[in-house]
């Protein structure tokens, strides 16, 4: 089990990774090695979520999640496989995390006092006066 947050631990056998070769430049140890990590998991068939979790999680992840509810995250960007392993877990963990978050309280509504209104009125005088200044000088 790994821990992620307080009351939340996931099962590695719910995490996979596969092993691709990376893109891009890199010389000839591009071609040889896969250094490239793509880590699946999935959220609806995670026991140790709760529901609001899981679908949060699946709406943060956004393009990251499929139809079925899997979290595929791609790592390359760094040169060893298991630096790539270790970032693809950590951005999968600050997913949880951000989905684990409990949501903001409500804005509450208020009114401006009265002595906000008074200077928010002076303000706009004193604007409207320095823009009437720009304007055209008066012809005798």
């Amino acid at each position: 089990m790994i821990h992620i947050i307080r009351n939340i631990f996931i099962d590695e056998a719910d995490i996979s990774y596969e092993f691709l070769r990376s893109s891009g430049p890199g010389g000839q140890n591009v071609q040889k090695v896969e250094t490239c990590v793509r880590l699946r998991f999935n959220a609806q068939e995670c026991q140790s979520l709760s529901l609001e979790i899981s679908q949060k999680l699946l709406r943060i992840a956004g393009r990251k999640a499929t139809k079925e509810g899997i979290i595929l995250i791609e790592a390359q960007r760094f040169r060893t496989q298991q630096r790539n392993r270790e970032d693809a877990f950590e951005r999968l963990k600050s997913l949880i995390v951000k989905a684990a978050e409990p949501p903001s309280p409500p804005r509450i509504k208020t009114k401006p006092t009265y002595g906000a209104k008074l200077r928010r009125l002076e303000g706009k005088k004193l604007r409207g006066a320095v823009k009437n200044l720009r304007g055209r000088p008066v012809q005798d």
